[in-house]
């Protein structure tokens, strides 16, 4: 043969595909995925078969772990040891399993995620549940295949007398294929079997008041009913699973978070990390402590809170960003008739069902044939001992045993089975008293064989035989329900102040869109001088607000951005703030026209807006609270070539005032603006000629002395007007003149505002000079006059806005 004929000529894609197709059957079917029968993966299997072939059982000593993992590897498994101890370390964790399979004795790992000890230092023997899984496995109940080296045989599956994958669950990932069952209750489980043997019709919402759900070796609180019927129905399925924790009180009015049970397989060290880095991290406010009490009573984490924090709150926010609250998928696959399948419970309890049916009718077989033979070898050693005398003569004349066999076989007609148990019979069994007890067995045996024979044909009989094993197991091994069951889902309320420390602060906000927060103590260092503003720039909002508070700040292009204040950039009072831009997506040219800070959205006060082109719109204030941050979104539906003047805060029984560049001012009530909604346009405010447009609106506080408007022109003068000068009239009207027209240069309206005694007005040229004023020292003007001229415009140019400035009074000094 030449070299060239050893070797095949295949392409790459079909060998890869071949081999790949191999490995994905071996480990899907003989690696991670358990059997739908007795809820064990081989190496389990093996693990237990192992132990149960070595005597190492629940009612003998404890054996070292290692000498278990090399016979499983010599024997059974010829993998690495470590895969094989870490699989028997998880048999007997009983925070992972909820019937554990192995008990051990030394250091099995723990709940924190600490390493077991080396098998060299561990012990190990069988649970006492585990025997049930094993039980009457030399009866003849199950398979065996030749193990690896075909020196020994090993069991394809356990008789699994209790419905171990339900009980203890899998988890397990392999080619395509991965599958996450959780561990139920056994009492529970069994009762649902029993169920399906009388019912085999039965639904899954019946047995579902059966089995509650999940039943969790850590306990917890299982949240979801709909989750549980999905994955019940289909396999597959989403709960939420929180641990279980109460709110105690303190001395001095303080209260604590006591958690006694976390979500299964939560790594507790990693969560009591997670809380503590929350804290220290100041994610979270109120918590003073947290220690971990977990001794060998058992779990106990405390967190210990500030005094009047928010212990709910907290509570809800450790649920919700921590895995004290997890969400559970369920993905119920398992191996059956040798192929993977996602089974619902009604496929899982019938796969379980049809194994134990086999299991108990071979069981049953098996002993048919023993009581048969043995009852065969009584009635012969009965026959035997009447006629002894001529027996003990002939066995005395023989040669040999053979001999001896074949004289009694021809003589008395005994059979070779008879014969062979007569020459091995003990001479002190030949007493009467033997005689009563070997009839005894006779009768004895023959209503077992009667009773087995019912069994093997009738089903039935065969399913009470079952029921009344599960019965029996249900009865040894008592098992309450550890998880709760709660049909709703939870909703997560968190309040601000849990998140964010309440603290209060300046928050400054400039037209050109500038801002930021800056903490009393950085602003009295500076005398409340020196706020650092680009050059041509000015405050459009200042205000003395709480970190856990909002501001809306408006656009004239009609947008509004809520920014909560604890996540407002912090900034000292003397550097320059930081452009929205960073924090929003702002069009080119956009200004700031009004800040308004917001404690709380739902007080009943509307915002009204007021347009260039004479639009008014009024809304309730709650529409704008918006959970998406520093995103600008719709304030009012502008119009073409129209853009936002004025917003006001209003209490929705106020007088509103509309200014025109003409000079005509316009009072009427808020009650002819009907509230509307988010997006709409609003209605007409004022009656507009051609080429003119509105200047300011106004929300007015009411007709006290002391409350005055200030006028300024283009042309620079400045007059005083009380409120009073104003009559009440209607929306849409032309309203009352404020200045004397002018033949030649009349005066226009360059900027309008409400000042209070104490108030000044900064007065803006087109030459960028700056002024500043106070309206109250001047006189009070008639709606008639054209004020007093306080700027001269042919040196700076003509006014071309003026606005009220924005001063904060300090209210204290930090020490």
């Amino acid at each position: 043969m030449s070299v060239t004929e050893k070797f095949l000529d295949l392409s790459l894609d079909e060998v890869i595909g071949d081999r790949f197709g191999r490995y994905s059957k071996y480990i899907i079917q003989d690696r991670a995925l358990p059997d739908a029968r007795d809820g064990l993966k081989p190496v389990q299997r093996r693990i237990l078969y192992a132990m149960y072939k070595d005597k190492n059982t629940h009612d003998q000593n404890f054996r070292k772990a290692a000498k278990t993992v090399g016979n499983v590897i010599g024997n059974y498994h010829p993998h690495g040891d470590t895969s094989v101890y870490d699989a028997m370390v998880r048999l007997s964790a009983d925070w992972k399993m909820r019937n554990p399979l192995v008990e051990m004795h030394g250091n099995n790992g723990s709940i924190d995620g600490d390493p077991p000890a080396a098998m060299r230092y561990t012990e190990a023997r069988l649970s006492a549940i585990s025997a049930q899984l094993l039980r009457d496995i030399n009866k003849d109940t199950v398979d065996y295949i030749p193990n690896f080296d075909d020196s020994l045989e090993e069991p394809v599956i356990l008789p699994a007398r209790f419905p171990n994958l339900l009980v203890n669950g899998s988890t397990g990932i392999s080619a395509g294929y991965a599958t996450d069952i959780p561990p139920h209750n056994l009492t529970e489980v069994i009762d649902a079997v029993i169920k399906k043997i009388d019912q085999p019709d039965i639904t899954v919402e019946s047995l579902m008041k059966i089995v509650k759900g999940p039943d969790f070796p850590t306990g917890g609180i299982i949240q979801g009913e709909d989750g549980l019927l999905d994955a019940y129905r289909t396999g597959k399925g989403k709960i939420f699973l929180r641990g279980r924790a109460e709110i105690e009180e303190m001395r001095g009015g303080r209260e604590k978070i006591v958690i006694e049970e976390i979500p299964y397989e939560v790594n507790k060290a990693n969560l009591v990390k997670k809380i503590d880095e929350l804290k220290l991290d100041r994610k979270v406010e109120g918590i003073a402590e947290i220690r971990d009490e977990t001794d060998r009573t058992g779990m106990r984490i405390v967190i210990e809170l500030k005094k009047d924090a928010d212990s709910n709150g907290v509570l809800n926010y450790l649920y919700k960003h921590t895995e004290l609250q997890v969400s559970y998928h369920f993905n119920m696959v398992a191996i059956k008739d040798r192929a993977p399948k996602q089974l619902g419970l009604i496929q899982l309890l019938d796969a379980y069902i049809e194994h134990q049916k086999e299991v108990v009718l071979r069981q049953s077989k098996y002993d048919f044939a023993k009581a048969k033979e043995r009852s065969h070898i009584v009635e012969g050693l009965i026959k035997a001992i009447s006629v002894l005398d001529e027996l003990i003569k002939v066995i005395r004349a023989s040669k040999n045993k053979a001999d001896a066999k074949a004289r009694i076989e021809k003589q008395f007609g005994f059979t070779e089975a008879q014969a062979e148990s007569i020459v091995n019979l003990q001479l002190y069994r030949l007493t009467n008293t033997d005689i009563t007890q070997l009839e005894k067995e006779a009768l004895e045996l023959a209503k077992l064989v009667e009773q087995l024979s019912k069994i093997i044909n009738d089903e039935k009989e065969l399913a009470n035989v079952i029921k009344k094993d599960l019965r029996q197991i249900k009865k040894d091994f008592p098992t309450p329900r550890l998880t709760s069951v709660e049909a709703e889902v939870d909703e997560l309320k968190i309040n601000l102040e849990v998140t964010v420390a309440s603290e209060d602060v300046l928050v400054s906000v400039t037209q050109d869109g500038y801002v930021k927060r800056t903490s009393l103590r950085s602003y009295n260092a500076s005398n409340g001088e020196d706020l650092e503003i680009k050059e041509g720039d000015h405050l459009v909002g200042l205000y003395e607000i709480n970190t856990t508070d909002d501001i809306l700040i408006f656009t004239d292009q009609g947008r509004y951005i809520v920014a909560p204040v604890h996540l407002l950039p912090d900034i000292r009072w003397k550097d320059l703030a930081q452009h929205l831009s960073s924090l929003a997506s702002l069009k080119k040219g956009e200004k700031v026209v009004k800040v308004i800070p917001i404690c709380d959205y739902t007080t009943p006060n509307y915002l009204v807006f007021f347009t260039r082109n004479g639009m008014v719109k009024r809304s309730e204030l709650n529409l704008y609270e918006a959970q998406r941050h520093f995103r600008p979104l719709i304030a009012l539906n502008l119009r073409k070539n129209d853009q936002l003047v004025n917003v006001a805060l209003s209490n929705g029984l106020q007088d509103l005032f509309v200014v025109s560049n003409r000079g005509f001012g316009l009072r009427y009530s808020e009650a002819e603006v009907t509230p509307v909604g988010l997006r709409a346009a609003g209605v007409k405010s004022i009656n507009l000629k051609k080429d003119e447009y509105v200047v300011n609106g106004l929300v007015l506080e009411g007709e006290a002395d002391e409350t005055h408007f200030a006028l300024v022109t283009q042309r620079g003068a400045v007059k005083r007007m009380r409120i009073t000068e104003f009559e009440q009239s209607s929306r849409t009207n032309r309203g009352q003149v404020m200045l004397r027209e002018l033949k030649g240069k009349p005066h226009r309206v360059a900027g309008f505002v409400e000042v209070g005694p104490e108030e000044k007005v900064n007065v803006l040229t087109e030459s960028g000079t700056l002024q500043t004023m106070h309206p109250m020292e001047l006189s009070i003007s008639d709606r008639y006059s054209n004020g007093s001229f306080i700027i001269d415009t042919d040196e700076v140019g003509e006014v071309i806005s003026a606005w009220k400035e924005v001063v904060y009074q300090i209210p204290f000094k930090t020490e």
